[in-house]
């Protein structure tokens, strides 16, 4: 939920406002501001939980310290209750994140178990911003010499500022007395190392411990005081989710919505309508043509603030199902980072990988780039909308249960298909011939990728770059294809000035 723009040291006022108006979408229903002498804290809110009471900036009982946030805390409910009686003045998430830290210093937020972007500030000047670990929800930051910027999206700062900005990492805080901390890592450092296999395959047990893990994330997720769906693309990982979802809301007397895209008979589509009728889901589909996918194109680019090929062919399918989800619900779940953890993609199981070891490792890599990649267009397609994406496959607990499984176990050896183990967990959740589908990438799947391959391909051809000269961008990776070309040109027009190594990552998509 919602946008954040924070300010400390000397602060501009003027640009503070107009970088919280460029962030307006994430928070449609409500702008907070707070104005301190050395400080500044602005607010975009998706009323999501406490409608009535949650409006932020969030101030302590007696006005000396004020928060701001961008993201859900799951375990809000088991931290409040730690707290004195009668502190909260609401029930809102971000409020338990302000007590605890007021009382407990700034490492206390590594309590929090969510998705996060807070900053606060006190009476007395002192402030705090920190990420959640993962770094489902983005933040970008400027630390100059005369004060220190904070957003939500690189379209929030002046065009004058941009080349001065990069991402702010997850897991990390910041105070104006110690500068930026590292509190947390993506992946805990006791599941970094790769687990040796003491059998050759799972039992019952591993499956429980598998199943549950992802069945109460799901179930966490699901919290808040507006509608919730699912995003169902057909594959394997939303299927789970929506499975467990349909069941959790059947339970409380209602009906799960789910959310397709897809071009007409596209694979995508005909898969998620077979799973929606299994879990007995209230399914919309949006179907996909190549001129919607085409007029999508530009505005997808400007939207996530990426060129990734990958990311872009997602994220035109992605733009299509945001919009006509945001009109029935504030809040979607994902399937997003199921692939990371278990093995998912085919370039995982080719010789370089054969390695158990190797293969952890690319894991542990994978999981620690979302950010940049899967996370920032799963963000930006959603929050666009005024929608909130949630990832229960990212939670701590799922990430720990899947990363204590033997690499062995994911590989695609004999005959065995990718992700075979989180298959398995989920036997009777879903149709036979579903749970056991073949991976196909979401952009490919919905039929966006083979639209978009051809009109970069023509607008190559149109542009006279047949000779397969690039002129490669300074401070970026190089460009690969005629795809990621156009993306950049487009990018370019949008975020001129933005440094890509600083902002996006130093890596692209296998």
């Amino acid at each position: 939920m919602c946008g954040i723009v924070a300010a400390f040291g000397s602060v501009d006022t003027d640009k503070c406002e107009r970088m919280l108006n460029r962030i307006q979408h994430r928070g449609p229903d409500d702008t907070g501001v707070l104005t301190l002498d050395s400080a500044w804290l602005g607010h975009q809110r998706l009323s999501i939980v406490d409608i009535s009471r949650g409006r932020q900036p969030l101030a302590n009982g007696d006005g000396t310290a004020w928060i701001i946030g961008n993201g859900e805390i799951y375990n809000h409910e088991d931290l409040s209750a730690k707290l004195p009686p009668g502190l909260l003045q609401t029930q809102s998430d971000t409020e338990a994140a302000l007590h605890l830290v007021m009382r407990d210093g700034p490492a206390s937020v590594a309590e929090l178990s969510g998705m996060f972007a807070l900053a606060m500030v006190t009476a007395t000047g002192d402030g705090l911003v920190a990420r959640d670990p993962m770094g489902v929800k983005p933040l970008y930051w400027i630390d100059g010499a005369d004060g220190t910027m904070f957003a939500s999206e690189l379209r929030a700062f002046d065009p004058e500022d941009r080349p001065r900005v990069a991402s702010f990492p997850p897991g990390c805080l910041w105070t104006p007395a110690t500068g930026i901390v590292r509190y947390a890592n993506a992946v805990p450092v006791g599941v970094r190392p790769a687990r040796r296999a003491q059998h050759p395959n799972w039992d019952n047990g591993v499956l429980e411990k598998v199943r549950d893990s992802v069945v109460l994330s799901v179930q966490r997720r699901m919290m808040g005081d507006v509608g919730v769906g699912v995003f169902l693309s057909g594959g394997l990982d939303s299927a789970i989710v929506a499975a467990i979802a349909a069941e959790h809301t059947r339970r409380r007397g209602g009906m799960l919505p789910t959310f397709a895209v897809g071009t007409k008979d596209s694979s995508d589509l005909l898969a998620a309508r077979r799973v929606a009728e299994f879990i007995g889901s209230d399914h919309h589909e949006v179907v996909a043509t190549a001129e919607s996918i085409g007029e999508e194109l530009d505005n997808a680019v400007e939207v996530i603030e990426h060129y990734d090929p990958a990311l872009v062919r997602s994220s035109v399918a992605n733009l299509l199902l945001a919009r006509e989800a945001a009109k029935k619900v504030k809040v979607v779940l994902t399937g997003e980072g199921a692939d990371e953890l278990y093995g998912g993609y085919s370039y995982m199981h080719t010789p370089e990988f054969a390695d158990p070891n190797a293969l952890h490792a690319e894991l542990v890599r994978s999981l620690e780039q979302l950010h940049h990649l899967n996370l920032q267009r799963c963000d930006r397609t959603t929050m666009y909308f005024g929608l909130e994406a949630r990832e229960p496959f990212l939670d701590t607990n799922v990430v720990r249960t899947a990363l204590t499984l033997p690499p062995e176990w994911k590989k695609t050896t004999d005959g065995r298909p990718e992700k075979a183990v989180l298959r398995e967990a989920f036997t009777d959740w879903l149709p036979e011939e579903l749970l056991w589908r073949t991976k196909e990438q979401f952009g490919d799947g919905s039929g966006a990728g083979e639209v978009l391959a051809a009109l970069a391909k023509d607008n190559t051809a149109k542009a006279g770059d047949t000779d397969g000269a690039v002129t490669q961008p300074p401070d970026s990776w190089a460009l690969r294809s005629d795809e990621e070309i156009l993306y950049h040109r487009i990018w370019q027009r949008y975020f001129s000035g933005v440094r890509p190594n600083s902002t996006l990552g130093c890596f692209a998509t296998p």
